[in-house]
């Protein structure tokens, strides 16, 4: 498992841990059962505290992407594909809103917008 923290992102650590699981959970480099590496493991070899590790873990977990068990570890939790398709939905609409966001910068109307979406979405 390979993570890759940014202390200049602004983002805080935890969530970049978590972020990057669940991407590798959902694109299918992390299976069903496969163990993670402990979260002294994990702190240890990208350098944080163990807390941020745990953190990471704990939200995880109550995402429903693993499960841990006392003195064996953390797993990676058989994934519902209505878990995963709303994961999905939710990275969409945080770009769509980026997106939304520029578009009212720069002065494009709802129309604008709705227009460019239907040409990238329907590749015309």
């Amino acid at each position: 498992m390979n993570i890759i923290i940014s202390n200049s992102s602004g983002v805080p650590i935890y969530e970049q841990i978590v972020a990057q699981i669940k991407e590798q959970i959902m694109n299918g480099e992390l299976k069903a059962g496969d163990a993670l590496p402990s979260m002294r493991a994990l702190a240890q070899s990208i350098r944080i505290s163990v807390i941020t590790t745990k953190r990471a873990y704990e939200e995880l977990e109550k995402d429903g992407f693993i499960e841990s068990f006392t003195g064996k570890g953390s797993f990676v939790k058989a994934q519902n594909t209505e878990l995963v398709r709303e994961e999905y939905l939710k990275q969409a609409e945080e770009f769509l809103q980026q997106a939304c966001d520029r578009a009212r910068k720069a002065g494009a109307s709802a129309d604008e917008l709705h227009d460019m979406l239907d040409i990238i979405y329907g590749g015309e």
